[in-house]
């Protein structure tokens, strides 16, 4: 008969932050566990019965539910739907819970979906430090982006787009599905803004919806002209520019978007955020997961909407503001605005991470 591994503690940690820190459970709260088959090699086949294991050992009500992969997020089954309504609070250790975030829900549960996608990253800085400790830190850069008077954006490859946030930007929508771990701040919008982004090694989709082929490689730096939220031009070796055009005006074309829109931007702010082995071997994990490191930047292209479907990544930006550089090649210094001192000070864990933060991040 298969008995359970004994528990580790620091997983335990990670899912009481998960649960608790993040969903606001309580003990005896019912929690549904939905998860993909770990046959679809995106989140690792022993993380849910790891998670359900330490769930239950904290007092909560656990059932777990296999869901399917779904291109598109479309219906589920029906007796699915009806577990969903009995449940205080529904965990997706499935990528359908980021499809489902920026779409209203048919229950009134509350969902979490994890992009910890690994026992060891759960249970590591990843998912240990304080989700209170990373909104306090989201919500420092987020006031430190609004105010800014001037922001700027570099990176090593070219990029350089200069602005700033309007007096009443346009207000993005809230999402149905809360993340965990909290790893970036609220999208900048590009309207405002100007210059240029240095792309390389390829595109991918966003996770929004699931399309072939779902990363386009290309060889050489493309430099794409933006102007507020348009994409005004490509600069690069010619095949690579037309492989690129090529691609955005096939997924635009297959699902009605306009392929010049570029929505907003924003960056990894997670310390303990890890990739371990290469973006290409699984671009869907890779973009499920690795945002969340402060070494890459990504924009929100291809759809007037947050995320759309093609995802633009910068790797290792210095962005500015006023002045002052918060990323510098690639990485984050929140002693550097108005309240990152205290939320440093407030939890000497992330303060020990950012002194010595991750770096893997699939990519070179």
């Amino acid at each position: 008969m298969r008995t359970e591994q004994a528990l580790d503690p620091e997983l335990e940690r990670g899912v009481a932050n998960l649960l608790f820190d993040c969903a606001s459970a309580q003990p005896g709260a019912r929690l549904l566990i939905l998860a993909e088959s770990p046959t679809l090699d995106h989140f690792a086949p022993d993380l849910a019965p790891a998670v359900a294991q330490a769930a239950r050992a904290l007092g909560v009500d656990v059932t777990c539910r296999e869901i399917g992969f779904f291109p598109q997020p479309g219906d589920l089954p029906a007796p699915l739907r009806a577990e969903m309504d009995k449940a205080d609070h529904i965990l997706y250790l499935a990528r359908f819970g980021d499809q489902m975030r920026f779409r209203p829900l048919p229950h009134a549960a509350r969902s979490v979906v994890s992009h910890a996608m690994t026992r060891a990253a759960l249970a590591g800085p990843f998912g240990t430090v304080p989700h209170r400790a990373m909104l306090a830190l989201k919500a420092a850069i987020n006031d430190a982006m609004q105010t800014a008077r001037s922001i700027r954006v570099t990176c090593p490859l070219g990029t350089d787009l200069q602005g700033h946030i309007g007096p009443e930007p346009a207000p993005l929508p809230d999402v149905t599905v809360l993340r965990f771990p909290m790893a970036v701040f609220a999208p900048v919008p590009m309207a405002g803004f100007s210059g240029r982004f240095a792309l390389a090694r390829f595109l991918v989709g966003t996770g929004s919806i699931y399309y072939e082929p779902f990363v386009h490689p290309f060889d050489g730096v493309v430099r794409v002209s933006v102007e507020g939220t348009r994409a005004t031009g490509h600069d690069g070796p010619p095949e690579a520019v037309a492989g690129i055009r090529a691609h955005v005006a096939s997924i635009a074309r297959s699902f009605g978007l306009d392929g010049d829109f570029v929505h907003s931007w924003h960056v990894g702010i997670h310390p303990g955020c890890a990739y371990d082995g290469r973006a290409e071997e699984n671009p869907g994990r890779w973009t499920s997961s690795a945002f969340g490191n402060p070494r890459l930047l990504h924009v929100h292209t291809c759809g007037a909407y947050a995320p759309g479907e093609i995802c633009w990544n910068i790797l290792d930006p210095t962005v500015t503001l006023d002045g002052v550089a918060l990323w510098q090649d690639g990485r984050l210094f929140p002693d550097r605005i108005r309240g990152g001192d205290r939320v440093l000070e407030s939890c000497p864990a992330l303060a020990a991470l950012f002194d010595a933060p991750e770096t893997a991040v699939g990519i070179n």
